[in-house]
């Protein structure tokens, strides 16, 4: 790594990065390149670009990547309702290839020689990061300053330490007693207090949404619809993959809609606990399954609840750019293909209830499911479904003593 010359750095302004970006021109005698993207923290941004270029940045990148972040990214794994050990919408994990993505990118623009992120090496986040890294570049150099031996800043008090010596502004507002990482689908809460399973997090930590006890005492009707998997309008109203993923965020965050905690596990070994907001992801999955129930055949839907926890482990370990989870995406999106309707949804003190569901393309026959009389469906028929399904059965219990009938 003697020799790097160029280097582009995930930034984010904050102590960590601004620290990594001054290090990294101390330790390599470098150039650093700082990007950072906007998947959604609009007002955390501001500023950033003038505090990187004081702080030593030669040029800085600040895009705002939202449309492709929710169209290119969170679209797709939605198409396959991803959900990691049961509970987690995949918040964090489904931004970092995006990020690494656009980092080779610039890489490759500026002829920079290597890339960085400030992700310890504790957590998922160094490994999603450099997978994609190598997926896209296999050649690039990655530096990881938490697992640089040359790296001594192990401490909060080190960093600022190390800030104030070199002139980089510290936030003169109180450390947050955990850390915290937010897009346009989620807000994450990890580490300081919240190491402890069994404390319940202050109310005062939420940031994109209401309790459920302050929640509004009357329900809020919405439909949304969906055009081949994809949500495309609520209320009838036409919006871009972003700004309707930013609606239902509002929508859900006033219902108290999307609180999650939960111990998971981590691709690195250990357990953490983590507490997630995801308002509108929260909506959208149960919206989607709602109209998948109309419109995909029986098998169709086994074989997607049996891929899931497959393609949500890729996406959670970061394997967003391997083979086999493009191959399950190939699969995923041709059921998506009859995957249009309209669902109507109840929100309310944190539940959001599917009410109503209709498509073109359903699949539910009325004059079939109806307990009245009807003339398309002979009960008598399901006599010998029964007993050719249960032959196996008779057979075992044949063998356990029991008598094999007739």
């Amino acid at each position: 790594m003697s020799d790097v010359k160029k280097v582009v750095l995930a930034y984010s302004g904050g102590l960590d990065t601004s620290v990594i970006l001054k290090w990294l021109q101390e330790t390599y005698n470098c150039e650093v390149v700082a990007f950072a993207a906007d998947l959604g923290l609009g007002e955390e941004l501001v500023g950033v670009r003038e505090k990187a270029l004081k702080t030593g940045a030669s040029t800085v990148y600040i895009e705002d990547l939202q449309e492709e972040f929710t169209r290119d990214y969170i679209f797709p794994m939605f198409r396959a309702n991803a959900v990691y050990e049961g509970t987690y919408l995949l918040g964090t994990s489904i931004a970092r290839p995006l990020i690494a993505k656009r980092q080779i990118e610039i890489a490759a623009k500026e002829g920079a020689d290597a890339v960085a992120h400030g992700a310890t090496g504790k957590g998922n986040d160094q490994v999603r990061f450099e997978l994609s890294f190598l997926a896209l570049n296999p050649g690039i150099k990655i530096i990881a300053p938490w697992r640089d031996p040359k790296w001594d800043l192990v401490s909060r008090t080190k960093m600022i330490d190390y800030a104030e010596k070199h002139g980089i502004p510290v936030p003169v507002t109180a450390e947050k007693p955990y850390s915290s990482d937010r897009n346009l689908l989620h807000i994450s809460f990890e580490g300081g207090i919240l190491e402890d399973p069994w404390s319940e997090p202050d109310e005062d930590m939420f940031v994109m949404s209401v309790s459920p006890e302050k929640a509004p005492d009357t329900p809020t009707y919405i439909e949304i619809d969906f055009k081949e998997g994809d949500p495309v309008a609520i209320d009838g109203q036409e919006l871009s993959p972003a700004k309707l993923l930013a609606r239902l965020n509002e929508l859900g965050g006033a219902n108290g809609i999307g609180r999650v905690d939960l111990v998971e596990n981590r691709y690195v070994g250990m357990k953490s606990r983590g507490v997630y907001e995801t308002p509108g992801g929260t909506i959208l999955l149960a919206a989607r399954r709602a109209v998948e129930s109309l419109t995909l055949d029986r098998e169709v839907m086994r074989f997607k609840d049996e891929m899931m926890p497959k393609y949500a482990s890729l996406v959670y370990n970061g394997y967003w750019f391997a083979p086999e989870r493009e191959i399950l995406q190939t699969a995923i999106d041709e059921t998506q293909k009859t995957v249009t309707g309209t669902v109507r949804m109840k929100l309310y003190k944190g539940n959001c209830i599917v009410v109503g569901r209709k498509s073109p393309n359903s699949l539910y026959r009325e004059d079939m499911a109806t307990f009245e009389e009807d003339s398309v469906y002979h009960q008598a028929d399901a006599e010998g479904f029964i007993r050719l399904n249960a032959l196996r059965l008779r057979v075992q219990a044949g063998n356990r003593g029991g008598s094999h009938g007739s």
